[in-house]
């Protein structure tokens, strides 16, 4: 009895172990930005801002992503027609599916301009809102004309009986033909960039941004301006009898005598941006915050879901954790168990930078932002700077350098105080990453390939890969890395002088990062890792269930991930160990698990498995308290003969066991690593 109990034990020890030695998604960053809504029946639609569509079928309790055929992230609007789910995105055009967002169809034929702002549907009618005008397809997007051409784009549509109303920078224009004909219908109004519509029976409402909402109760012939005032918006609602708005940074807004007057109702602080009505229930998508849901008119809400931010970068610096993207900067001082929003949900931080007490953020729009407290409040440090696209920070010595889009380097030797372009002989100013080393600073470039300085960028030469969109650079030893896109990974021992190609042909490589021996890279599908300098590499994805990865940080013996959909996922850095497996065309007949050769080993040795039959595989080593340490393989694999090479760099001296789990065959082995 007492022998049956201390194998339960190590069984459930082991079953432990096992959950913490794959990919862990940390307790956040929460903040994803929702642009839009859609319903059809049970299912719930949410368009992200860089992480394209979720679907939800249990009121937004749990969310899965909902992309395959999407090729491109960030969703702006839908619309639904029977069983028709159209999405509107930034750079793809017009996507359709019939499958409740299962699979996706892109349908731009004839649709010459795809930033996609808005859709609407009546009859057999659909119209895309463009930042060009107004596009009309009668065929559920097979084919499209335009038929409104204005100067500022349309970013919304509202639709009344078979009428419909057009609203974007240019104002309000209407369509009594099915959106064939235009005419602007934006009589008294003094603020006519119109960001949403509202329509409650006859009465039609324009959210401005910058003029508050507007009233017109005759069809758009005559527009008043309700008590709301100069606000921000970006959405609108009607719920019952109550109209809602969202504005950008103050959260919502409700009136119960159709814009007469108005109540702050909930959500204080946040940036509302869209708004969806389901039953009793109101949904508010938020730009930083996810999707908040209230059941009684706004006097509370409750988050759900969609809470993990799109990280873009990652930055250690001391005890903190560092983690930028669309919905600002978040900070963590505990490897990632607890996160703060940092401020800055406005803007897209593209890159974060970590300078003694300092901590910095460049931002799509906002330059660079400054905060002296953890991220508690923020400050912009732009002097000088007339580039504010900052794609790129680095710090050297008491230098800090900004990379900006299209404007090149800027120097701030005063902490952002005052900054000065410096981008003498730097051919391209798109500049995305930077890596420094030494007296060293490199600059990657969108189209122009890898740039070096020796002087704190006051001159720049041509250091190799001309032509290359380089994504993220790094640094280990004398070797210099460069993530391209499309290209992979390439390798210079020389300062630039001379580059080869490292692995990972084809792939969009969007960021590297560097601990001891490992070179670790973000891509589409994962965190593949080399211990060679790129001659070969490894796929260390076991747990990681977000595997379109944008950053990557080291930090207190941990390799951080930043995702698309799931925040920050964080990994120990000694469980990414290498393993290259080679088959063999010898059928067995029957399942075995070899002895490890040589043994003992220092720091490689090969292990071997046979299978007579296709089989689930997983081959895993584990420490003498049960801890695993490495997962050399887990998935199907064909029958035959196999070996895997384990390399354990990172482990210390000892006893180690190694499984072999395949179907119901389980076996376990030892092997002796010495020093």
């Amino acid at each position: 009895m007492k022998a049956s109990h201390i194998v339960v034990c190590f069984l459930l020890m082991l079953s432990w172990q096992r959950a913490l030695s794959d990919w862990v998604q940390t307790n956040g960053p929460t903040g994803g930005r929702i642009y839009c809504f859609a319903i059809i029946g049970t299912n719930l639609f949410a368009g992200t801002w860089g992480a394209g569509v979720f679907r939800s079928t249990d009121s937004g309790k749990s969310w899965t992503q909902a992309n395959s055929g999407l090729t491109t992230t960030t969703v702006r609007a839908f619309a639904v027609s029977g069983t028709n789910l159209f999405a509107g995105t930034d750079v793809g055009g017009v996507y359709r599916s019939t499958d409740n967002g299962t699979s996706w169809t892109q349908v731009n034929s004839g649709l010459t301009n795809i930033y996609i702002f808005t859709l609407a549907i009546s009859g057999t009618n659909l119209l895309a809102g463009t930042n060009g005008g107004v596009f009309r397809s009668t065929n559920d997007g097979a084919t499209w004309a335009q038929t409104l051409v204005t100067t500022g784009g349309v970013r919304s549509f509202a639709v009344i009986g078979t009428d419909f109303y057009a609203g974007g920078y240019d104002g309000v224009f209407r369509s009594t033909s099915g959106g064939v004909a235009w005419s602007e219908t934006d009589s008294g109004m003094a603020n006519k960039y119109v960001s949403a519509f509202a329509v409650n029976g006859t009465d039609l409402f324009a959210a401005t941004f910058g003029g508050g909402v507007y009233r017109t109760t005759n069809s758009g012939t005559s527009w008043t301006q309700t008590a709301l005032g100069n606000r921000n918006l970006w959405a609108l609602a009607v719920s019952g009898t109550d109209l809602f708005a969202g504005d950008w940074g103050s959260g919502v807004f409700r009136s119960t005598d159709a814009g007469a007057s108005w109540t702050q109702a909930g959500l204080t602080g946040k940036y509302v941006a869209s708004f969806a009505v389901s039953g009793t229930n109101l949904l508010a998508g938020t730009g930083g915050g996810g999707v908040f849901l209230t059941s009684d008119s706004g006097a509370t809400w409750a988050p759900a879901g969609l809470s993990r931010a799109f990280i873009l970068s990652i930055s250690g610096g001391g005890t903190s954790l560092v983690a930028g993207g669309y919905g600002g900067v978040f900070v963590s001082t505990d490897s990632g168990t607890s996160w703060t929003q940092g401020g800055l949900t406005q803007w897209r931080v593209w890159s974060v930078a970590v300078s003694g007490t300092n901590l910095f953020a460049g931002t799509a729009g906002g330059g660079v932002q400054l905060s002296t407290n953890s991220g508690a409040s923020w400050s912009p440090v732009n002097t000088g700077l007339t580039n504010t696209n900052v794609y790129a920070l680095a710090v050297s010595g008491t230098n800090l350098f900004a990379g900006t889009y299209g404007g090149g380097v800027y120097l701030s030797p005063d902490s952002g105080k005052s900054w000065t372009l410096v981008s003498s002989g730097l051919a391209n100013g798109y500049v995305m990453c930077f890596a420094a080393s030494g007296t060293n600073l490199y600059a990657g470039t969108y189209g122009g390939g890898v740039y070096l300085s020796t002087n704190a960028g006051a001159d720049w030469t041509q250091a190799g890969l001309a032509g290359s969109y380089i994504l993220c650079l790094t640094v280990r030893g004398t070797n210099l890395f460069a993530g391209t896109r499309g290209s992979g990974v390439f390798l210079s021992p020389d300062s630039g002088k001379s580059w080869a190609q490292a692995g990972l042909v084809s792939a969009n490589v969007r960021a590297l990062s560097v601990s001891g021996t490992k070179l670790f890279a973000g891509i589409e599908s994962g965190v593949p890792f080399s211990t060679d300098n790129g001659t070969s590499w490894s796929l260390g994805n076991a747990g990681l269930a977000d595997t379109n990865v944008y950053a990557l940080g080291v930090s207190g013996g941990n390799l951080f991930a930043g995702g698309g959909a799931g925040g920050v996922w964080r990994r120990p850095l000694n469980e990414m160990v290498v393993s290259v497996e080679t088959p063999s065309n010898r059928i067995p007949g029957a399942f075995a698990l070899r002895q490890n050769y040589p043994n003992p080993f220092n720091p490689t040795t090969v292990l071997g498995y046979r299978l007579p039959a296709v089989s689930d595989v997983r081959l895993v080593v584990f420490d003498v308290l049960g801890r695993e340490v490495a997962v050399l393989v887990n998935e199907r694999r064909d029958a035959g003969v196999h070996e895997v090479t384990f390399d354990g760099s990172g482990l210390a001296s000892g006893v180690y066991f190694y499984r072999l789990e395949a179907g119901t065959y389980v076996e376990t082995k030892k092997l002796l690593l010495i020093r």
